[in-house]
């Protein structure tokens, strides 16, 4: 099952205990790597996604014998119509440089692994249509607009640099705290009746910048 419908039977399947909440609905822990290529571009990001309790019990649920984590193997199936349905959201990976989308080609190097707590992370490499020059400017959020998932950056190290030339740094820009207005907006009906192309969750999404000499 994909992300969303997979949450949606989560909810269903738990109706009668679990009150259904406002958005978010699931919870990401994200850690990125910007990876460049041999001839010093920016070749793409590569993600690493943990995701939460509740959504990873219902991932892994009869996968997995004797009581031990699903493996590599169970979970490839998953893996893979996870981030095929991805491509109908980019990936929930929205770059820019030089106030220009840079988008990117279909996932590579796609996996899902769960740990001794059956806590499941997805892992794939987003590589760009066209490798971006490192000498300008270019920056990236992961976020869903419609905030039914709801990302934030692990605390430790949460964006790094991959094979980067000398002097290359990578920076966080923090949202800005949400106004009255937005906080008053945060309701399940608020986000079931939002119009088509609304872009809320950007509004709650670390920007990493990353900029060489």
């Amino acid at each position: 099952m994909t992300l969303r419908p997979l949450l949606i039977a989560l909810l269903l399947t738990l109706g009668g205990t679990v009150a259904v909440r406002a958005h978010p609905h699931v919870w990401v822990a994200v850690r990125s790597e910007v990876v460049f290529a041999p001839d010093g571009r920016i070749a793409g990001v590569r993600h690493a996604w943990e995701f939460d309790e509740m959504y990873s019990a219902f991932a892994v649920q009869g996968l997995g014998k004797d009581g031990k984590p699903p493996t590599r193997e169970e979970l490839a199936p998953l893996a893979k119509t996870n981030v095929e349905s991805l491509a109908e959201f980019d990936y929930f990976t929205y770059a820019k440089q030089n106030n220009a989308k840079a988008p990117f080609k279909a996932p590579e190097e796609v996996w899902l692994e769960a740990n001794d707590k059956k806590i499941v992370t997805l892992h794939f490499f987003l590589p760009l249509e066209t490798p971006a020059a490192a000498k300008k400017p270019f920056s990236f959020q992961v976020y869903d607009p419609t905030y039914f998932v709801s990302f934030g950056l692990e605390k430790k190290d949460p964006v790094t640099l991959a094979r980067a030339p000398a002097g290359c740094s990578v920076s966080l820009m923090e949202p800005g705290p949400l106004v009255a207005a937005d906080n008053q907006k945060l309701s399940e009906a608020f986000f079931q009746n939002m119009s088509p192309g609304a872009d809320f969750g950007v509004k709650l999404a670390t920007r990493a910048i990353v900029a060489c000499p």
